[in-house]
């Protein structure tokens, strides 16, 4: 099989670039996942990356609907076995899109209740708290406290210290007041 040979990055890009795999129709993307899924022994992380940003990346940030249960179902069965290149990849891309991208917050909120692992959601924690927060980052913070996870100390302090700094922002936020209260609920034994 192509994939079991040890490919460098510029390679995997030309075959996938070959493949169409950024245009391929969806039933097709969900029988390559699966077999992605397969191989042994796993792709590198390098590897993953280059494929979570060849298969998904332009599909993702395109949505102006809902995603289609085929790319549902592609995305999930990758971010089940590949979820921490996936999100180096694809979260940080909606991170750094402007705008509102409403479907692209509510696909990053599903996939952080459904699909990732917690070190995987610690990572997107992460990520979101690397970039000036938004409205539309709200709701995938809330995403991340109702999974219900214990936070790392360091990730709970950043937390809370940006909520402190952006209160004056979102000062008639109803999700603020949301995220925040969530905030003391879930963390109320690591909230001094």
């Amino acid at each position: 099989s192509l994939m079991s040979l040890p490919l460098c990055h510029p390679q995997l890009e030309g075959l996938c670039s070959f493949l169409q795999l950024s245009s391929c129709p969806e039933p097709f993307l969900v029988r390559f996942c699966s077999w992605l899924l397969a191989l042994t022994p796993d792709l590198s992380y390098t590897s993953a990356a280059v494929l979570a940003e060849q298969l998904f990346l332009r599909r993702v940030l395109s949505l102006t609907q809902p995603p289609s249960r085929h790319l549902m179902a592609a995305l999930t069965s990758f971010c089940s076995k590949y979820s921490h290149p996936f999100c180096r990849v694809l979260v940080a891309a909606v991170l750094q899109e402007p705008g509102e991208g409403a479907e692209q917050t509510k696909l990053m909120c599903e996939l952080v209740e459904e699909c990732l692992e917690p070190h995987s959601v610690h990572l997107v924690l992460s990520q979101v708290l690397e970039v000036p927060l938004s409205e539309k980052l709200l709701p995938v913070l809330q995403a991340v406290l109702g999974r219900q996870e214990v936070l790392p100390p360091e990730l709970l302090d950043l937390l809370v210290l940006t909520l402190c700094q952006q209160a004056p922002a979102f000062a008639t936020s109803l999700n603020y007041a949301r995220l925040v209260t969530a905030v003391l609920t879930v963390c109320q034994s690591q909230v001094s």
